[in-house]
């Protein structure tokens, strides 16, 4: 007789974990947002301005490029930025080709004239951190690899811009940007260049809750259970959320004065963000280390807003604030 398996935790609507170490990440929440968390499958033409692709690399990353089309025609010569991107999910959920980012990627690629590199990351539990980071430091070294002829990624070698690369991620992907960038400068990248990070409502915490945790309203892309329970699936065991991965600006991580050739910081924070008060812990733990940031602020609207398709053609106020971000967005790789 086969014996069933036990669900031994479980984060609502997003993960059940198994007493024999099993995963399942099926959507169970509301069945109208369940497309947002479906796979799109990629496409070599274009549509709607913007073609992609799936690749496996030789170390098996995988990884998803978006590429704008031209906009004149006989451009041969045009070398576009490219954004290496992070996706979210508490290192826990989501995958790349997730139409919640597919949606805003593509829209993203044709607004700022990019080329999109999205990293499939390894997930907790069953790769604990640092996997996560560990893959965005191999994209970024894969790269590198593309731009020096190791490796060959047709779109990259003909369309990319390898002296202006940055990071860009969303959630616990903007965890990743920070590791990444401060890693990349212990790399020698030549004749890669790192010529920005982007972290949009990066998952810094503490242990003791903030203030804001305890005030701000609650969304379906951020709970105080998804950030409990993610996190202790997530963290190596026995570490708490005063980890250097969640709380780069505490004391048990490396002083960020030290950190050498960190890229200038894009800093993104949403007004009604739960972990918002932790989040500019760190962007003032910055400013005091004169590294170069800008706070970009999206007022009226909660954590990842940007990523809910039904909120931003639904809500005026969501709808806008996406609006400015990507405007942004454009403008700091403008002047990259």
């Amino acid at each position: 007789m086969v014996q069933e398996k036990k669900v031994i935790d479980e984060v609502s609507g997003w993960l059940r974990l198994f007493d024999d170490g099993s995963v399942d990440r099926t959507w169970t929440g509301p069945p109208q947002v369940k497309f947002m968390s479906e796979a799109v499958p990629p496409h070599h033409h274009f549509i709607d301005g913007v073609a992609t692709a799936d690749i496996i690399t030789a170390d098996g990353l995988k990884l998803r490029i978006y590429l704008p089309e031209k906009q004149e025609k006989n451009d041969e010569s045009e070398k576009l930025p490219i954004l290496l991107h992070f996706h979210g999910g508490g290192f826990c959920i989501s995958e790349a080709d997730w139409y919640m980012y597919y949606t805003v990627y593509t829209r993203l690629a044709r607004a700022a004239r990019a080329m999109v590199v999205s990293v499939n990351l390894r997930r907790a539990p069953e790769h604990r951190l640092p996997a996560a980071c560990d893959d965005g430091l191999a994209a970024l070294l894969w790269l590198r690899s593309v731009a020096i002829k190791q490796s060959h990624e047709p779109w990259l070698s003909d369309h990319g811009d390898f002296g202006r690369v940055f990071l860009i991620g969303d959630s616990s992907g903007g965890n990743i940007v920070h590791q990444v960038a401060a890693r990349a400068g212990h790399e020698d990248l030549n004749p890669l260049k790192l010529a920005g990070a982007i972290p949009i409502h990066p998952g810094f915490c503490r242990s003791r809750r903030s203030k804001s945790e305890m005030e701000q309203p609650e969304t379906p892309f951020l709970t105080l259970e998804m950030v409990d329970k993610f996190l202790s699936l997530a963290l190596p065991v026995g570490a708490t959320k005063d980890h250097p991965i969640t709380c780069p600006m505490g004391e048990h991580a490396p002083p960020l004065e030290e950190l050498k050739k960190l890229p200038p910081y894009m800093y993104c924070v949403a007004e009604q963000d739960l972990i918002k008060d932790t989040e500019m812990e760190f962007y003032e733990a910055m400013k005091r280390a004169k590294k170069e940031v800008e706070l970009f602020v999206s007022n009226g609207v909660g954590h990842s807003f940007y990523l809910n398709k039904i909120a931003v053609e639904m809500d005026p106020t969501t709808g806008n604030e996406t609006e400015k971000l990507f405007h942004g967005i454009t403008e700091f790789i403008n002047k990259h």
